[in-house]
């Protein structure tokens, strides 16, 4: 009982007994989860420097419609995307690692993704088969991050949790002193480039863009969700899940590469972008339980309004626009400290 490990196993299983999930809690949860996002997004674009009425930009009338649709809506779509894969990757990687801490960035695979628009920037690549160098560099520097993650932590044909993370910790540290390398050596002009990508941020997209985007991120999130009662074993223990006739190598494997997606493809578009996948899966964890039948969906919906009403505050509050991750950091951790002070009962940590 003294094993830490064994403790938080057993404090995972009594939160899921705590709050049980029901067909009908499901459904009125993410009812107004789904809505609440569907409020959000439709009334964040009529935010900012110019006074847009909503009346008028439905109805075609210049220039209300060509600023709602053609600006504030884009960069809101992206905005609820990104937010929604984030938080989505994050309960995902907690569940992985059993680790309350990690984040879509512990596995390296964000850094990766920065690595590749780094060199992208400093060499000025600037198309590649037609899609801008960077978004591609950054990927191609994901996906090496993670191949490179899978094949440290593979010992023979098991893949395990706790080399996984140390593997993707390692490598995060590598990855990000090559970054800084880079930096050193950049131009004045490189290195503007560089911290600006560095910060994170939401710009407006072309709707075939945000179609891509959409069409990786949305069925990923949906299969994920279909095994959530997966995360849930594994959550408790790769031993616990394999006694119950799940496979944890496949689950680790599939769930790293899931997970790897999503951020992948929200970092090669935005930058990198915090605290979402912290903040809110154990926000959620604490009002809903740690049942990812629930958590996992509602994390989703919540993640998108989350980042969406960071981001009209981003550009909207401050004389200047600030980036996005700025102000997911600042509003953030205090929520985050008061939501650890305030708990009544040990989470899964």
């Amino acid at each position: 009982m003294g094993d830490p490990s064994r403790r938080a196993a057993l404090d995972h299983v009594l939160l899921m007994t705590i709050a049980p999930v029901t067909p009908a809690r499901t459904a009125r949860v993410l009812l107004l989860a789904a809505l609440a996002l569907l409020l959000i997004l439709s009334l964040a674009p009529l935010a900012g420097p110019a006074p847009l009425d909503l009346r008028k930009a439905w109805a075609g009338e210049w220039p209300d419609a060509q600023v709602y649709f053609a600006v504030r809506w884009p960069r809101a779509l992206l905005a609820g995307l990104a937010g929604g894969a984030l938080a989505t990757a994050g309960v995902l990687f907690q569940a992985l690692l059993r680790d309350a801490l990690a984040t879509p960035f512990t596995l390296g695979v964000s850094s990766g993704a920065s690595l590749g628009a780094v060199l992208a920037i400093v060499f000025g690549w600037q198309s590649v088969a037609g899609f801008p160098a960077l978004w591609v560099a950054a990927f191609a520097g994901a996906a090496a991050v993670l191949a490179i993650v899978i094949s440290i932590s593979a010992e023979g044909r098991r893949l395990s949790s706790f080399t996984l993370l140390l593997s993707g910790v390692t490598i995060n540290a590598i990855v990000m002193s090559a970054i800084m390398l880079l930096h050193s050596t950049a131009t004045a002009g490189q290195s503007f480039a560089i911290v600006h990508w560095l910060m994170g941020g939401i710009e407006p997209l072309p709707y075939a863009a945000l179609a891509a985007m959409a069409a990786v991120i949305l069925p990923v999130t949906l299969g994920l969700c279909a095994y959530a009662r997966h995360w849930n074993l594994l959550a408790v223990g790769e031993e616990w899940a394999a006694t119950r006739g799940a496979s944890p190598n496949r689950l680790l494997l599939g769930g790293y590469l899931a997970g790897s997606l999503l951020t992948a493809s929200v970092t090669a578009v935005t930058g990198p972008i915090g605290f979402v996948g912290l903040l809110v899966p154990h926000a959620l964890r604490l009002r809903l339980g740690g049942d990812h039948r629930l958590l996992m969906p509602a994390s989703f919906l919540m993640g998108a309004a989350f980042l969406i009403v960071c981001d009209t505050a981003a550009r909207t509050l401050f004389t200047v626009e600030i980036p996005v991750s700025v102000l997911t950091a600042l509003v953030g951790g205090p929520f985050f400290i008061a939501l650890l002070r305030g708990k009544k009962k040990s989470l899964w940590l």
